[in-house]
């Protein structure tokens, strides 16, 4: 399946909201409350991102959405990847390695001299992919969000 990464468009960040809480509530048991931090996430990146150094990527095949990947300032000097989501189709072929290698890129490109992340440690193919592209978690801890029991971890990378 051939993949493309093109900017945010109409749609789409109901679309993520909604791929969000539906992923995330069959595949994490997270409750009803995530869904609208997703949407305060999206809602603040389309009012006051800078398109210099903070860019939304969206994959698609076939103009079919199957996932997203967002660089956000978190410094001067450190991006923070945020919204990394792949549709379970399109996952194993390669789609978010390439997400994620292209999130570098730009991250490269706007000035960021390193970058960071929040996952969950149960996300085990996006952590590996991490892992592989060469980040560290700098900090892992039990947590109580959503409604489940978490381990919550940092990951960082110099760019």
């Amino acid at each position: 399946m051939p993949f493309e990464l093109r900017h945010m468009q109409p749609g789409d960040a109901e679309w993520l909201v909604e791929q969000h809480r539906q992923l995330y509530m069959r595949d994490e048991g997270f409750d009803e409350s995530f869904a609208p931090l997703v949407a305060d996430i999206l809602a603040d990146f389309e009012q006051s991102h800078d398109p210099e150094c903070e860019r939304a990527f969206i994959a698609c095949s076939d103009d079919q959405r199957l996932g997203s990947v967002f660089c956000v300032r978190l410094d001067e000097k450190t991006a923070k990847l945020r919204l990394f989501l792949l549709v379970p189709e399109a996952r194993g072929q390669g789609a978010g390695r390439m997400m994620l290698d292209a999130w570098m890129r730009f991250a490269r490109q706007a000035g960021y001299d390193r970058a960071q992340l929040w996952t969950h440690e149960s996300h085990k193919a996006a952590c590996a992919l991490y892992q592989a592209m060469g980040w560290r978690i700098t900090r892992s801890e039990p947590v109580h969000s959503f409604g489940v029991s978490l381990v919550e971890q940092t990951w960082e990378i110099d760019l």
